[in-house]
C-alpha cells in the first residue's frame, strides 16, 4: 500500500521522529498504530501507539522502513488526513490534521466527526 492510498499522510518530520521512537523502542516487529477510539472530550480520540500484533481489519503501510498501520474502521473517520510532529515549545508533538472533523478539543487529541 502506498501513502496515497492509506488513509493518513505521514510528513517527514513526523516519520523521522517516529523512526527515533521505534528505534529507542527495540521490540521485534514493532510498527506505529495510528487510530481513533471512544472518549475524550469531543467524542472521539486520537490514537497513536506502538504496536507488535496486527488485526484482521487493519490497512498496512511500509514507508522508509516503517510499518504504519490503521483498523479499518480508523479509517474511515482518518480518511484525508495529515500526521504531523513538531517540535514547538508550546503546542508541539505529534498532531493530526483532520479534515472529518466537526470540531476538535482544545488540545487537539480529541474531535467530533462531521454528521455526529
Amino acid at each position: 500500500m502506498t501513502q496515497t492510498d492509506f488513509p493518513v499522510q505521514i510528513t517527514e518530520s513526523a516519520l523521522a521522529q517516529v523512526k527515533r521512537i521505534v528505534a529507542k523502542d527495540g521490540r521485534e516487529g514493532v510498527f506505529l498504530r495510528l487510530g481513533v477510539k471512544g472518549g475524550g472530550c469531543s467524542g472521539f480520540e486520537y490514537l497513536m501507539k506502538l504496536d507488535t500484533e496486527s488485526k484482521a481489519i487493519d490497512m498496512v503501510m511500509e514507508i522508509d522502513g516503517i510499518t504504519v498501520v490503521c483498523d479499518s474502521k480508523s479509517a474511515k473517520f482518518l480518511e484525508g488526513s495529515t500526521f504531523d510532529y513538531t517540535g514547538n515549545l508550546i503546542g508541539g508533538g505529534f498532531q493530526f490534521s483532520n479534515p472529518n472533523a466537526a470540531r476538535s478539543c482544545g488540545c487537539g487529541t480529541s474531535f467530533t466527526p462531521k454528521g455526529f
